[in-house]
């Protein structure tokens, strides 16, 4: 008995100092820009709250091979130069990679996150980020905004049953995010037999559409993307039904979720969005562990969308830390070094990043909203073609 009672003692005297050890490893630095409470926060806070819960996860498990993930995270409101300032500290702090938010800020820092070496993964999925040769730090983890619009003209073009060509008109917020797929999508509308009709202009902090509604009336569009926001889409979206518009309206990934309904009060009824996750509650392998992590409380898609941004960033830094390689170039190379990551089924496929190719994958969820709810219509997986590439 006695002998049995020494070497349980051995064994949780062993276990403490492997654990004592663990944590006291040296943290790993990573830094997170968030809009919290600028333009675009109403998208912004689910997604950042995703990317913390995920992180607190690892940590509250185990760490990255038994270091913890030290990533506080600055609320830049949407300011530019607010997030650049932040970059300047977050590099002096020595972070081996940073998630990061909007299209303008992003692009802006692309090329200093390039030379300084450090690994970007960011909620904005601008084409002109998935070029290596021209973006060789950045990452994100969803269709990026032009294949998600031609996934949309797509669905559109192959349910389109009329013998003339269908009519499309483009409204976005004049930022980089909502101009961002504008040329490739223009461009591959015509390829598949759309009419461009033109352009029109939408502030994300837009409180009425009324004069652009009527010139798309005017037009007779049949489809009108949609390139901003939730709160912008909500007014675009109400002011097209006060004004008996047909238009059949598609979003970009930002521009609706779970939330819209209360937005807009039923005038989303049969609106298409271009998802980039799955649904909360699907039944996927990995929703088990986020509904646990989220107390069951349902969650918008683009929570979903954090939560898988920061899965992968973790892979890539246990990657990184096993080859003796936690530093930027090092995070970088095990980024590229995914191939058919899977996420457990919360992104729209498996996660493949190559040196020459920056594109997670090429595949959109079409849903729509109907009787309130969101429902997935169907799934486009196009093509990974190269003149697509940035575009």
């Amino acid at each position: 008995m006695k002998q049995t009672m020494r070497v349980v003692a051995m064994v949780a005297a062993m276990a403490l100092f492997v654990t004592g050890a663990a944590f006291s490893a040296p943290a790993i630095k990573v830094g997170h820009l968030a809009d919290l409470t600028g333009a675009t926060g109403e998208v912004g806070k689910p997604y950042a709250q995703g990317v913390q819960d995920y992180k607190d996860w690892v940590n509250k498990n185990g760490g990255i091979n038994g270091k913890q993930i030290d990533m506080p995270m600055f609320d830049y409101a949407y300011d530019k130069n607010k997030a650049v300032n932040q970059y300047k500290k977050y590099k002096e702090d020595g972070v081996v990679a940073i998630q990061g938010w909007g299209s303008g800020d992003t692009e802006a820092l692309s090329a200093t996150t390039g030379s300084d070496k450090i690994p970007y993964v960011s909620a904005s999925y601008s084409a002109h980020l998935t070029d290596p040769k021209k973006a060789p730090y950045n990452f994100f983890c969803a269709a990026d905004y032009s294949s998600a619009l031609r996934a949309g003209l797509k669905y559109l073009k192959d349910n389109w049953k009329e013998k003339r060509a269908p009519k499309v008109v483009f409204i976005y917020p004049n930022v980089p995010y909502g101009i961002a797929p504008i040329k490739g999508g223009k461009e591959y509308a015509k390829e598949i037999g759309f009419e461009v009709l033109g352009d029109e202009n939408v502030d994300l902090k837009a409180i009425e559409a009324n004069s652009q509604l009527l010139s798309v009336k005017n037009k007779a569009a049949d489809f009108a993307w949609v390139g901003g926001t939730t709160n912008s889409t909500a007014v675009i979206l109400k002011d097209a039904k006060k004004l008996g518009l047909k238009t059949k309206f598609f979003c970009n990934i930002w521009g609706a979720d779970e939330s819209t309904p209360k937005l807009a009060g039923g005038a989303e009824e049969g609106t298409l969005v271009m998802a980039g996750s799955t649904l909360y509650g699907s039944k996927v392998p990995g929703m088990k562990q986020l509904m646990k992590i989220t107390n069951n409380k349902p969650q918008v898609t683009h929570y979903i969308r954090g939560y898988v941004s920061m899965m992968v960033l973790t892979e890539a830094l246990k990657i990184a830390d096993k080859k003796g390689q936690l530093n930027g170039p090092g995070v970088k190379a095990a980024l590229e070094s995914l191939k058919n990551f899977d996420t457990g089924g919360l992104a729209a496929n498996k996660i493949t990043f190559t040196a020459t190719d920056h594109r997670p994958f090429m595949t959109t969820n079409i849903m729509a909203f109907e009787k309130g709810k969101l429902v997935l219509k169907k799934t486009i997986d196009l093509p990974r073609k190269a003149e697509w590439l940035g575009l």
